[in-house]
C-alpha cells in the first residue's frame, strides 16, 4: 500500500504545481480544476492509508473523506474549503458553466484557492 500512498501523492503534487502554472498563465478557471484534483488524489492517499484498500473511483471529495472515515477530522473551515472545490472538478468541464464560474475566479481568489489547496494538503501528508 505504500507505493500507492506515494503514487496518488506524486500525483497530488504534480497537480498542484500544474495549478500554479494555470495561475501564472492567468488560466484561472483551471486553477480551480487542478486543485480540486490536487486534494482528490491527497484524499485518496489519505484513504488507502486509513482503509487499506484501493480508493473509490469517484470526484467527490466529500464522498471519499466520510467513505475513508476522515471527514470529521476537518476544522469546519476545511469542510467548508472542501465545499467551495467540489464543484470545480465538475464546473470547469462543462461549457454552460464556465462563463459564470470564469467570472468568479480572479487572480486574488485563485491566489486563495491555491494557498487553502496548499495547507489542506499539508495536513493530509502530516497524517500519512
Amino acid at each position: 500500500m505504500e507505493s500507492t500512498i506515494r503514487y496518488w501523492i506524486d500525483i497530488s503534487d504534480y497537480d498542484l504545481e500544474t495549478a500554479e502554472a494555470m495561475l501564472q498563465s492567468k488560466r484561472y478557471l483551471y486553477v480551480g480544476f487542478m486543485c480540486h484534483q490536487t486534494i482528490e488524489k491527497a484524499f485518496k492517499a489519505y484513504f488507502v492509508k486509513i482503509k487499506s484498500e484501493t480508493a473509490p473511483y469517484t470526484h467527490s471529495l466529500s464522498f471519499l473523506a466520510k467513505r475513508g472515515e476522515f471527514y470529521e477530522s476537518f476544522t469546519e473551515e476545511q469542510k467548508d474549503f472542501i465545499d467551495q472545490i467540489e464543484p470545480l472538478n465538475i464546473e470547469a468541464r462543462y461549457p454552460s458553466h464556465k462563463e459564470r464560474l470564469m467570472r468568479s475566479l480572479t487572480d486574488s481568489k485563485c491566489v486563495e484557492i491555491i494557498q487553502r489547496t496548499k495547507e489542506l494538503q499539508q495536513w493530509i501528508k502530516v497524517k500519512l
